[in-house]
């Protein structure tokens, strides 16, 4: 049984989908007007390695997320460059769908955008209006607050000691504010300013509120009630309870099932802000390190739990993913190279830690997808392979146990969204040093520009100056390597090189 925690519970709870075998969920995007940064992409791994590991256990899953293409941020942006709000969210949506496939987070089911969803928002805002749930003043939309008396239940905050102010409820210009019913009210729709955005509406040309988007779209994609509601921890107030409280008092009916918040990421034990100087991009990050290490790191805390980002925990985290990458690579190597030989594997005893394996896997993440457990699970079992299997070449017999532990490892960090190639030297060699190529053109007449097939062809002459009895050569080769990180294994199968850095 999955458990989560649920934030408007504030607890674990038994998580039972709606529909057997099927999960609705929303995640709620980015405004589009800059670049993602680290704390955004944490937000977004950690939803994409709960929706992965709900479909590896069988779970049919509908994964809405929307892309918030209309906001006073995009118009701001757009007014200071010259350009049009649709010019600049066009290209920061582009930018956001390549920032995530870079890291790996798999497209959405569905992915709205907010501009090509105002009839329906424009419908839910009309149901609140009809409802006596909201209110118009000139153009102006907005929710009654004290209409609704169940609000602040998502975030347990009292109505009565909550005070105005927040992102909807600054005043868009004099007078505006006092116009309210009650200072705590949001606006659903804003009537239309020169040069914005605006759409045509029961109240005149105008937009929509931020709140109202989430609400109609989920609604519209996902039907009411759906499963899980997402997003990161600083959306729970203002947004995530005006969103809920809106739907709501809209259709008398439930909303999201299970609300799940992620924790939020610092950088060297501070928090991240462009006035500390630490505030960083995803794609600028990108730069210097691999995507898989940095989902590696974001494993390694609790989806719920602050991450403290460094220079350094991102070199414990390439050092502990190698580690596993290692493994693969041995155990591709040993089932490339079998020979005819009395077996030197416990092979049964292979086949239970497997199991085993795949059994604490699930045990840690269905406890509210505990990452950081289950790849402590994933560790012990890369420490018991490499302690039965090792450099061993192995017999025929072994092959069965052998693959059973490759395909284990690559599957359960596939679920992480973390692939280990099954090549012959996988991704580790992406970090190879830059000075091998350099090598091989000296020693092995290499001119191209592939590390691996620099190495490769590294190996080959070496193997031709040991036939020839050519040591020198054989020896530079050697040389050249380990001063580079390599460490070389001669085996009856030939020369096998893995890279220690």
């Amino acid at each position: 049984m999955i458990r989560l925690y649920d934030t408007k519970v504030r607890d674990k709870v038994d998580f039972n989908s709606l529909e057997r075998g099927k999960v609705g969920m929303y995640v709620c995007g980015p405004t589009v007007y800059n670049y993602i940064h680290l704390g955004n992409a944490r937000t977004f791994i950690s939803f994409d390695v709960v929706r992965r590991y709900l479909e590896w256990r069988g779970f049919d899953v509908t994964f809405v997320q929307n892309i918030t293409d209309v906001d006073d941020k995009i118009i701001n942006k757009a007014n200071e460059e010259g350009r049009s709000a649709a010019e600049v969210a066009a290209e920061y949506t582009e930018a956001f769908i390549e920032d995530m496939r870079a890291v790996n987070v798999q497209d959405p089911t569905i992915r709205p955008k907010a501009t090509e969803e105002i009839p329906a928002m424009i419908e839910l805002v009309q149901e609140l209006v009809d409802t006596g749930h909201a209110y118009e003043v000139d153009g102006d939309v907005y929710f009654s607050v004290r209409s609704y008396p169940e609000y602040g239940e998502l975030s347990g905050r009292n109505v009565d000691e909550m005070e105005g102010g927040h992102r909807e409820l600054r005043a868009d210009g004099k007078g505006v504010e006092d116009r309210k019913r009650d200072p705590l009210d949001f606006a659903l729709w804003k009537a239309a300013k020169p040069g914005e955005p605006a759409w045509e509406s029961p109240w005149g040309m105008g937009r929509p509120g931020w709140h109202i988007e989430c609400s109609a779209m989920s609604r519209k994609y996902l039907g009411l009630p759906f499963d899980i509601h997402g997003g990161g921890a600083d959306l729970v107030f203002p947004h995530h309870e005006n969103e809920s409280a809106q739907a709501k008092a809209a259709c008398g009916c439930g909303f999201a099932n299970h609300w799940m918040h992620g924790g939020m990421l610092q950088v060297n034990s501070e928090k991240m802000s462009k006035s500390l100087g630490n505030f960083m991009l995803l794609r600028e990050a990108l730069k210097t390190t691999r995507p898989e290490v940095l989902r590696f790191l974001m494993l390694q805390t609790h989806y719920r739990s602050p991450l403290d980002f460094s220079d350094e925990r991102l070199d414990e985290a390439a050092a502990s993913l190698g580690r596993i990458e290692n493994a693969v690579r041995n155990l591709k190597w040993a089932l490339e190279n079998v020979q005819d030989i009395p077996s030197p594997l416990d092979t049964r005893k292979l086949m239970d830690l497997g199991r085993e394996a795949r059994t604490n896997y699930i045990l840690a993440m269905d406890d509210d997808f505990n990452a950081p457990r289950a790849l402590g699970v994933v560790f012990d079992f890369v420490t018991d392979v490499n302690t039965m299997v090792g450099d061993k070449t192995i017999s025929l017999s072994d092959v069965p146990a052998v693959k059973d532990a490759l395909e284990t490892i690559v599957t359960l960090m596939a679920v992480f969204g973390v692939e280990i190639a099954l090549d012959a030297q996988g991704e580790g060699a992406a970090d190879y040093p830059a000075e091998v190529l350099g090598l091989a053109a000296d020693l092995a007449g290499y001119s191209g520009d592939d590390a691996q097939a620099a190495v490769d062809a590294l190996l080959a002459a070496r193997a031709d100056a040991r036939a020839a009895k050519d040591w020198g050569t054989a020896d530079a080769v050697r040389d050249g390597l380990v001063g580079l990180g390599f460490v070389i294994e001669d085996t009856p199968q030939g020369a096998r090189v893995t890279y220690e850095g």
